[in-house]
């Protein structure tokens, strides 16, 4: 018999399970599993460690971060879509053959995903390109909020329509700054109105279609001294104003931008305490214990959709489908240039 998921998402060592991993996945605050690259040779063997998690706990929510460009973990066995920036180039010769390619990238990214027995990926990136952040750039759709909006949200139908859950990254915007999160704690000074007019945009045309949602470690000073991820005031404003009622993920608490907060499970809880649902402990197994412990009793109710809603495609089957044929010669294409 399933439990109810805890709140805490963690990484796995291989392309394997190992046997440590077994019983740590059965600790009932672990809520859920992100593939990383070291556990991935193709999208058979994927499909295998998926079936073998869901074996041990068939309720937990096995994730990704597959986004096409340079943000793509799994290469082999599936299509190699584009940067949505190169979609975003398209934007400006014809917006509607834009917008169609956008929802053939959600859609073949959802059957590919969910054909590797994938429950998501944290896709698409709604953070609008304004020249400055490197590690956004090209993995944004525009530097155009609205055009940015329109192009992920075609994205999130093409998602849907496959029946996967669409993932909004990084609330409120990680655009803006030039520090990478991943190594220091940002701060962007600009004042509240122009992070609404610019920045917040994709969010609140997006936020009553998309599943789930995950903050960026970034500092908004002139909006709150916390980073968004921790900060009650952003995730309260993401509820109440924004009117979004799906999952909220915290980006990666290893990650030097999520440091503000303390030791890893003090992270864990002053995430959870902000109003974050789940959060993510990757890359560092003492860090993951430390949270599980600090998240003792807590559980997590997901958003409906985060879970594959209809039986998995095939892999072998995929290619039968005159739509899937028509996506994965058009984007690989659009890849390779």
């Amino acid at each position: 018999m399933s439990q109810a998921p805890g709140p805490v998402m963690l990484d796995l060592e291989g392309t394997k399970l190992r046997s440590e991993e077994r019983d740590l996945l059965r600790r009932p605050e672990v809520g859920g599993v992100i593939l990383f690259s070291r556990n991935i040779e193709h999208a058979q063997q994927v499909r295998e460690l998926c079936d073998a998690v869901r074996r041990i706990r068939p309720e937990l929510l096995l994730a990704i971060d597959q986004e096409g460009g340079r943000v793509q973990r799994l290469t082999e066995g599936v299509t190699r879509l584009p940067a949505m920036g190169r979609i975003g180039q398209e934007y400006a010769e014809s917006p509607q053959v834009a917008q169609r390619l956008s929802l053939d990238a959600g859609w073949l990214l959802g059957m590919e995903m969910a054909a590797c027995g994938l429950d998501l990926s944290f896709a698409p990136v709604l953070d609008v390109d304004s020249g400055i952040s490197s590690v956004i750039g090209d993995r944004s759709f525009s530097a155009d909020p609205e055009i940015t909006a329109a192009l992920a949200g075609a994205f999130v139908e093409g998602l849907h329509e496959a029946g996967m859950a669409a993932v909004g990254k990084h609330y409120p915007g990680h655009g803006g700054v030039a520090g990478d999160s991943h190594f220091e704690l940002p701060v962007d000074e600009r004042p509240f109105e122009e992070l609404r007019e610019h920045d917040l945009v994709p969010f609140a045309t997006l936020a009553s279609r998309l599943d789930g949602i995950m903050p960026a470690h970034v500092i908004y000073s002139a909006f709150d001294s916390r980073p968004a991820g921790f900060s009650s005031s952003w995730l309260g404003l993401l509820r109440e104003s924004l009117g979004f009622k799906g999952t909220i993920f915290s980006d990666d608490l290893g990650m030097a931008g999520a440091r503000f907060a303390g030791g890893p499970g003090e992270r864990a809880l002053a995430a959870l305490d902000a109003g974050c649902d789940m959060v993510l402990v990757c890359n560092d197994r003492e860090a993951a214990l430390q949270a599980l412990d600090a998240c003792e009793g807590r559980t997590v109710r997901l958003a409906k959709r985060l879970r594959y809603g209809r039986a998995r495609p095939d892999l072998e089957s995929l290619s039968s489908l005159g739509r899937w044929r028509r996506a994965h010669a058009r984007l690989e294409a659009m890849a390779s240039l």
